[in-house]
């Protein structure tokens, strides 16, 4: 059963959803493998530090973080990957690596790669390595209302600018 804070919120909102249980996902390309369905739309949920507070950055599992433009973007010289120690105790009911990207339910801004909106179905560890969350992506726009990025991602093979 995904970490009941959010069952309860997506139960209130009255969305549908499903949860499934598979082998431990320690990655989130592990969890598409499991899954069996495309990187693209398995969220990768990244705690982030952004000029001295904890905010979520959500991106598809296949994409890797562009620092720098990351920084550019959020018009940042204070950006840099959190500590799971520091922000452990946020997600009480969460295994570490295993946040849901509702960072709105932790007190956290939640920050999204574009390319996510653009997919019709997300899916996303339940806070355990071994449950996930399958919604569709609007439901997830909507009740989360994430500040959405156009920059700052790389997708693997993709051509580098020049």
């Amino acid at each position: 059963m995904p970490v009941q804070q959010l069952k309860e919120f997506l139960d209130e909102a009255g969305v549908e959803y499903m949860c499934l249980s598979h082998p431990p996902a320690f990655t989130a390309q592990e969890l598409a493998h499991h899954v069996k369905i495309a990187g693209d739309r398995v969220v990768k949920t990244v705690i982030i530090e952004l000029d001295g507070k904890m905010a979520m950055l959500v991106m598809p599992a296949t994409w890797r973080i562009r620092w720098d433009r990351l920084s550019r973007i959020l018009d940042t010289d204070f950006l840099d990957l959190a500590d799971e120690q520091e922000f452990q105790d946020r997600f009480p009911d969460c295994e570490v690596g295993a946040m849901p990207p509702f960072g709105n339910l932790f007190g956290m801004t939640v920050y999204c790669a574009e390319a996510l909106t653009e997919q019709s179905e997300l899916a996303f560890a339940a806070g355990s390595h071994s449950e996930s969350v399958h919604m569709k992506t609007a439901d997830f726009i909507n009740l989360v209302q994430p500040m959405v990025l156009n920059q700052g991602f790389n997708k693997p093979g993709a051509q580098k600018p020049a």
